[in-house]
């Protein structure tokens, strides 16, 4: 199991038990400047005070199981307009968004695309990329984001 995977089980009951979602974490290991970011999220939005909450509460699961060596920074954020997409739901739930790809492995000597979700399938994500179809496995990308859509915005 990954190191993502373990500190999601972890990680998930004690954000779902103050009523938000998990959207999906992010650990960068780097030394004494490694990174774990947890992404909440609840229909009405996430504030600082949501946050704090979440934060405290996950710290005290961490420092009782102790999953991350070393030193690190734990940040709880809102995955606001450029949320990212980190299970095949998440791009279901945002088909017909633009969203940016970055891929584990470049295929055509591209790591980084940009198009429309046009489907999800199996273990695929389908997008409309200048009018092209192009499949991409779920195991190949390496991070996902929707682009705001900043005319719908007023911005």
């Amino acid at each position: 199991m990954a190191q993502a995977d373990r500190l999601e089980a972890l990680i998930e009951p004690a954000v779902a038990a103050l009523g938000y979602e998990l959207v999906g974490i992010e650990y960068r290991a780097q030394g004494r400047h490694s990174l774990l970011r947890v992404y909440i999220d609840t229909p009405e939005g996430v504030t600082l005070e949501d946050c704090e909450r979440a934060s405290h509460q996950i710290s005290g699961v961490l420092d009782v199981e102790d999953p991350v060596q070393g030193q690190y920074t734990l940040e709880i954020s809102s995955p606001g307009l450029e949320r990212p997409l980190f299970k095949p739901a998440h791009y279901e739930r945002f088909s017909g968004s633009e969203v940016q790809v970055r891929l584990k492995v470049p295929v055509n000597g591209r790591r980084k695309f940009k198009g429309r979700i046009v489907s999800v399938r199996d273990d695929q994500v389908v997008l409309d990329i200048d009018g092209n179809e192009c499949s991409f496995s779920f195991v190949d990308i390496e991070r996902a984001q929707v682009v705001p859509d900043w005319d719908a915005l007023g911005k």
